[in-house]
């Protein structure tokens, strides 16, 4: 468990910059679906019986152009959020002067919620209500579930498409560098880094490392399973 510590400034500091969402899921997300893909392409090729070279071929396309792929839909999902949050601001703004009283009942509801009451319920009620951004912020997380906590875009595409590549193009090396024996040292390869991904993220988690590491090890067995049975139906049609 990380330690912190707790004097007044660096609890100051660290809420300062508590609101700033982190990469991790960009990086997890990218690291997993760039392995699993391009060794599913791999497997699927292999399978099949077709050259070295088309499985060099296709799975570097595989890992410029779906990670490319990857990186723009993270953009995208990750920018409708932030004007999703926005939007409910927006909301919020308008009735806060529209409906004063009644959103000044809302804020004292979700205050009571956590578990407020008396004259100090009224006192904090009045309080949030004089700073408009911090009345707002409040309403946005207790009514609609949202923080206000601002995710780049860019940052999250580009943690996204650096995940995919980096890992994606690992299966890809054996291929490159051996003249025999290379989809054996692909696999093994692969399934390092499935592992290490596994156990790198637990470090975010409860579960233990080497739990976390054979689980996304064993999502990537299946899929890359799943495309070398695939390839192997075609393969008496290749050859």
């Amino acid at each position: 468990m990380e330690e912190h510590g707790h004097g007044p400034e660096q609890v100051r500091e660290r809420i300062a910059r508590g609101g700033q969402r982190g990469h991790l899921r960009d990086v997890v997300y990218g690291g997993i679906d760039g392995t699993v893909t391009t060794f599913a392409i791999i497997a699927g090729v292999e399978g099949a019986g077709l050259p070295t070279v088309v499985v060099v071929a296709l799975g570097a396309a595989n890992v410029l152009a779906d990670g490319f792929s990857m990186a723009v839909g993270n953009y995208v999902a990750t920018r409708s959020e932030l004007e999703d949050v926005a939007r409910l601001r927006s909301v919020e703004e308008r009735h806060i002067q529209l409906y004063p009283e009644g959103e000044r009942e809302e804020l004292r509801q979700i205050l009571a919620a956590k578990g407020l009451d008396g004259e100090v319920l009224e006192e904090a009620t009045d309080a949030i209500a004089r700073q408009k951004d911090a009345w707002i912020n409040l309403m946005l997380a207790g009514e609609y579930g949202v923080g206000p906590s601002a995710a780049s875009p860019l940052r999250a595409a580009t943690a996204t498409f650096l995940a995919f590549v980096a890992c994606g193009a690992v299966p890809l090396i054996p291929f490159a560098a051996l003249d025999e024996g290379a989809f054996h040292a692909s696999a093994w390869l692969t399934a390092a880094v499935f592992y290490c991904i596994g156990a790198l993220k637990s470090r975010w988690s409860l579960v233990p490392w080497w739990r976390s590491g054979l689980t996304t090890l064993a999502i990537g067995a299946v899929a890359a399973g799943i495309a070398y049975s695939v390839g192997g139906l075609f393969e008496s049609t290749v050859r």
